[in-house]
């Protein structure tokens, strides 16, 4: 597919069992390349209790399951991978303990050189923009020019947080990421996540990466 794909993020806190309806419903909308499995409150209980509950119903859809800053969580849930933002000595390490089998990827980074020396661990993705930050309907400016700026340089694929309208989606998928992840936009969508879904594929639909060969 060439275009960004959708990378959507569970609600920080949901409950797993009321959530699943939501989830399936998203997923059955279209395209969806990652779930971010986000709860960056809860316990490892509580973690591992909704991976058990919502990774069979991400991977069933074909997308892959990633799990928020615990690799452990990811092992032994049959989790895709984990999603590391504590500090650059973490990543490392799920880097050691989780590839080539699982997927890593990586964000939380302020600064572009520390964007560089993730990158630098081998991460499969750099995510670019602040999960812990209120979401504004577009995206943050320095999160679109810092993914402009690494998607045209770098090699290893980022991913560019859009705000909490599907519109924003646009000017996220513009700066050439590989991926635009979405939250609110997806779960508090009108008509519903599914419908949220569909239309985020198709404004991604109209953002096809220019051929460089």
């Amino acid at each position: 597919m060439n275009r960004p794909r959708l990378f959507i993020i569970t609600p920080p806190n949901m409950d797993a069992e009321t959530f699943a309806p939501n989830l399936e419903a998203a997923l059955s909308g279209g395209d969806v390349a990652c779930v971010l499995i986000y709860q960056p409150d809860a316990n490892t209980k509580t973690r591992q209790d909704a991976a058990e509950k919502l990774v069979p119903i991400i991977q069933a859809a074909g997308a892959a399951a990633l799990i928020y800053n615990d690799t452990q969580v990811a092992g032994r849930t049959g989790a895709d991978g984990a999603h590391i933002d504590t500090s650059l000595d973490d990543i490392k390490m799920a880097v050691e303990s989780l590839q080539p089998a699982k997927i890593v990827g990586a964000g939380g980074t302020k600064l572009k050189h520390e964007d560089m020396e993730t990158a630098e661990t081998g991460v499969d993705y750099l995510f670019i923009g602040r999960l812990d930050l209120e979401e504004k309907e577009e995206p943050h400016d320095k999160t679109l020019s810092k993914a402009q700026w690494w998607a045209e340089l770098f090699e290893t694929p980022c991913v560019a947080l859009a705000g909490s309208t599907l519109d924003s989606a646009n000017a996220a998928a513009a700066t050439g990421a590989d991926f635009v992840a979405l939250k609110s936009a997806i779960w508090d969508h009108p008509e519903g996540p599914a419908a949220a879904v569909a239309s985020a594929n198709v404004i991604l639909d109209g953002h096809e990466f220019q051929d460089t060969e």
